[in-house]
């Protein structure tokens, strides 16, 4: 008789259909990127229309340090998230949670020591992206109270994206709600002072998100203990925070390409708005409005990407070695989907969304659309590469997706661009958008097929494997709590 099939976990992405499954666990992730997106240009409107234009110009250099520091922690969170879906798909409970406790101990620590230099060297910082006078005073404010609230914002954020690790998508859409209602709802009220709150101006807005995202956080604690959930710790394994070796190791040699992935992509963006302004202003304002759109055209892919990550996590977790393409192919199909006929959607609606940022009777509109005719399908290459590195990250390999995103950014779409200015003009910045990511979709492709990371992944599998079996063994080991 052939074993029966193993209950179903809370969580567990590796049971049912493949495709649905993804499906099911993917949107809520979009969700809350579009409302994150949404938070922050909601607060740029109280800001601009508030306080005025140098306030908003200095909140936007505050973002820019802010963006590179979350850049590392989004590395480090991405790093345990593969670690725990590995851990839960293996059914290894405690593991996950030593992970898991290891990421935010580590995470806490050094969000607090950014924290504290980030204090003291604001304005060397401001002074070095030669924050304009009028508003270097009001973003050093900012960007000090920002600082001020780092450790648990990127505790919220190793927390979200642990959950995810474990199947749990819908807890964070939950309490990213909760965050967007409470940001959006106090920076007016702290900024202006109405009623009993004190007048802060642009103070008002970094306290207004402090207290949003704490809100949030201490919620989601209560939250997670209240329904009993994976990752919650109690007893000895609050001892799991002290950052243990073997974890820690995982963490910070997988997280720091993954960080440096984002970097990579943030510094080309510098690069392409530096590339832009050579055009004049008109052109500048066109594109910074196409940006907007192109925010939320790049939404499912990055959805899909960390579902896919997580998904495809537990699988090797569970050593199914012969569904994994099938995770891929699930998330290049819901990818093409999905970015496509938001793509299209935008580029028949275009002309209306644009009038949004930039009114509907600029001379910018015709270069904007012009730019999305171009440029915005690139997301669908773009996407579909997601996926390919999704998959090879959850194995572990976390080298290959930076060398391709390096490769495709850097030689391809800035040499596209050298080489057909003279005859392409403009164009040639828009059109190295798609060709530089169907260089990437390429090199995906082809690292997926053909390089060793599966046999790498296999291999960390079965050590995984054995370490558990040994410490099943243990009397210790069989104390490793259920779900």
């Amino acid at each position: 008789m052939s074993a029966a099939p193993p209950s179903k976990m809370r969580g567990d992405l590796t049971q049912g259909p493949i495709l649905k499954t993804l499906l099911i666990f993917s949107v809520p992730t979009l969700l809350s990127n579009v409302l994150q997106s949404l938070n922050g240009t909601i607060n740029a409107i109280w800001v601009g229309r508030l306080i005025g234009e140098d306030a908003l110009a200095a909140t936007a250099n505050a973002n820019i340090i802010m963006f590179l520091v979350f850049s590392a922690a989004f590395g480090f969170g991405m790093a345990g998230t593969v670690k725990i879906g590995q851990r839960y798909g293996a059914r290894d409970i405690d593991g996950a949670r030593r992970t898991f406790g290891t990421a935010v101990g580590f995470c806490a620590l050094l969000a607090a020591g950014i924290a504290a230099i980030g204090w003291l060297a604001a304005p060397a910082l401001l002074t070095l992206l030669e924050t304009p006078g009028n508003a270097y005073d009001l973003a050093l404010t900012y960007l000090r109270l920002i600082f001020i609230s780092m450790p648990p914002m990127i505790v919220l954020v190793i927390l979200t994206m642990g959950m995810r690790g474990t199947g749990d998508s819908r807890t964070p859409l939950i309490f990213m709600v909760v965050t967007v209602a409470l940001d959006a709802i106090l920076n007016p009220l702290l900024i202006s002072g109405y009623g009993p709150f004190p007048r802060l101006g642009i103070a008002g807005s970094a306290v207004a998100t402090i207290i949003a995202n704490m809100a949030s956080f201490l919620a989601m604690i209560v939250y997670v203990y209240a329904k009993d959930l994976p990752l919650r710790l109690r007893g000895s394994e609050l001892g799991y925070l002290i950052p243990r070796r073997k974890e820690l190791g995982f963490i910070i040699a997988k997280g720091i390409p993954m960080g440096a992935q984002m970097l990579i992509m943030s510094a080309a963006g510098v690069i392409v708005v530096g590339l832009v302004n050579r055009e004049g202003l008109l052109m500048t304002a066109a594109y910074a409005a196409a940006m907007q759109l192109f925010t939320y055209i790049q939404m499912p892919a990055m959805a899909i990407g960390g579902a896919v990550s997580a998904m495809a996590a537990q699988f090797i977790g569970a050593r199914k070695w012969d569904q994994l393409d099938q995770v891929t192919k699930s998330g290049l199909v819901i990818n093409f989907v999905m970015t496509g006929v938001l793509t299209v959607l935008l580029l028949l609606f275009d002309r209306p969304a644009l009038g949004l940022f930039l009114g509907a009777d600029s001379p910018a509109v015709p270069l904007a659309r012009h730019i999305q005719l171009l440029a915005s399908w690139n997301f669908v290459f773009f996407g579909m590469t997601m996926v390919f590195t999704a998959t090879m990250r959850a194995g572990g390999a976390v080298i290959v997706p930076l060398i391709i995103v390096a490769v495709a950014l850097y030689p391809v779409r800035l040499g596209f661009y050298y080489a057909t200015y003279d005859w392409l003009g403009p164009d040639a910045i828009w059109l190295s958008f798609p060709v530089g990511a169907f260089a990437a979709l390429v090199l995906g492709w082809w690292f997926y097929r053909f390089s060793g990371w599966r046999k790498g992944a296999m291999a960390e599998s079965e050590e995984e494997a054995q370490e558990q079996s040994n410490a099943d063994g243990d009397p210790a080991g069989r104390l490793a709590p259920n779900v």
